[in-house]
C-alpha cells in the first residue's frame, strides 16, 4: 500500500548470486523455462550477421594459429568432438588442437597441469584462442555466440544420470561463451557441473539482449585475464 515493493526471497537470491537454485524448483517450473520465440529468431540473426562480418578479419588469425600448431607438435590442426546441442541433437564442435595428438585420456581436462596439453595449447586455452573455429559452428546454426557451453556426448550421459534436470539446458543453442563461463569458469566434475547448471538456468530464465551484452563484456575481460581456463 505504501508503494514499497516486496520480493520473494528466491528472487533476491537469484539476483545476488546470478544462479537458480535447482533444489528449490519443481519439474513444472523447469518446464516453463523457455525463451520467447521472437527472441530465438532475433538471436539467430544476431549470431549469423556478426559471424559473416567477423570471418574475413579472423581468417588471418586462424591461419596464423594453424601454422603455429603445425610447428609446435605433430598432428592435425583442428580437433572435432561430438557435442550435445540445441534440443539434444549432436553436432561436431570445431576447436584448434591444444593437446598432443598421440596421447589419450579423460574426455575433460583433469587439471591446470594436464600433461596432454601442448606448450602452445596452454596459451591458446588461457586466452580462448582454441575456441575461434567455433565461428563456423555459429554460421551453421549449431551454436550461438552466447549460451550454455555444449558438453561431449559421454559427459552428457554421465551428467544426465547424476545431475537433476541437466537436459533442460538444451532448450537454447549452446554458446561459445555463456553466463556460467564468465561467472564460474571451467567445470567438469559433477559437483562443479551442478553449480554451473544453476548459472545456465539463470541465463535461460532471464535471457535478454542486455544479459547477452553483459556476457560479451565479461567475456572480453576473460580474454584479457585468462580467468577460468584449464
Amino acid at each position: 500500500m505504501c508503494h514499497i515493493p516486496v520480493y520473494h526471497h528466491r528472487q533476491i537470491s537469484e539476483t545476488i548470486s546470478g544462479r537458480v537454485q535447482i533444489d528449490h524448483l519443481s519439474e513444472n517450473e523447469f518446464g516453463s523455462l523457455l525463451l520467447p520465440l521472437f527472441y530465438v529468431g532475433f538471436k539467430r540473426v544476431m549470431d549469423f550477421l556478426p559471424a559473416v562480418i567477423l570471418l574475413p578479419f579472423l581468417l588471418p588469425v586462424l591461419l596464423a594459429v594453424a601454422l603455429l600448431i603445425k610447428r609446435d607438435s605433430p598432428g592435425p590442426v583442428f580437433f572435432m568432438q561430438p557435442r550435445v546441442g540445441y534440443r539434444g541433437r549432436s553436432f561436431n564442435m570445431f576447436m584448434f588442437r591444444s593437446m598432443y595428438h598421440y596421447m589419450s585420456g579423460e574426455d575433460f581436462t583433469v587439471s591446470g597441469n594436464d600433461p596432454r596439453i601442448t606448450r602452445l595449447g596452454r596459451i591458446l586455452r588461457r586466452y580462448r584462442l582454441d575456441e575461434l573455429p567455433q565461428l563456423f559452428n555459429v554460421l551453421r546454426g549449431e551454436m550461438s555466440f552466447i549460451g550454455p557451453r555444449p558438453e561431449s556426448e559421454s559427459l552428457s550421459e554421465w551428467y544426465e544420470q547424476d545431475v537433476p534436470f541437466f537436459s533442460y539446458r538444451h532448450v537454447v543453442r549452446p554458446g561459445i561463451s555463456g553466463w556460467a563461463q564468465v561467472e564460474q569458469g571451467y567445470a567438469a566434475e559433477v559437483e562443479g557441473m551442478k553449480r554451473k547448471l544453476q548459472y545456465d538456468f539463470y541465463y535461460i530464465k532471464h535471457c535478454s539482449l542486455w544479459l547477452d551484452v553483459l556476457i560479451v563484456l565479461k567475456t572480453v575481460r576473460i580474454l584479457c585475464t585468462g580467468f577460468g581456463s584449464r
